[in-house]
């Protein structure tokens, strides 16, 4: 598997501003260690218009397959905003540690984050089943 220690993440405009009004909307309820995280990949991300991003790339709302990079367990999961999450039927939030470790990934990046264990985890981006932007939505 790749590996990759600094993974350079796009985001579109869109994306992007509505994640930092998401930030900023919930910075109180907030886990500040979420906050921290997904405020660090969003601002230190390379923005390009909803038309530009990549096919490969996850944005929100993208349906992806995930490989666990320990147990090499294969998962297809749905980045989405926190309302929308449902992780029972594979709708993550965001704001979870692997929701933001897969934002704005490349299809073979590898994704690393921590889980509530505190215990290092990583998974390796397998596909993109679905991103709105390749499908010619530009506003989800």
């Amino acid at each position: 598997m790749q590996d990759s220690p600094i993974p350079i993440r796009t985001l579109t405009e869109l994306d992007h501003i509505r994640l930092q009004n998401l930030i900023r909307r919930h910075a109180v309820a907030l886990a500040a260690d979420a906050a921290d995280s997904l405020g660090s990949v969003i601002d230190n991300a390379d923005l390009v218009s909803p038309e530009e991003i990549p096919g490969d790339t996850v944005t929100m709302n993208s349906r992806v397959v995930i490989t666990d990079c320990n147990s090499g367990t294969q998962s297809t999961l749905t980045l989405c905003y926190p309302q929308d999450a449902e992780p029972a039927k594979g709708r993550i939030s965001v704001l979870s540690p692997i929701g933001t470790g897969l934002l704005g990934l490349r299809v073979g990046a590898v994704a690393r984050w921590h889980g509530p264990d505190g215990l290092a985890a990583s998974a390796q981006l397998q596909a993109i089943q679905f991103q709105p932007e390749a499908s010619g939505d530009f506003l989800t």
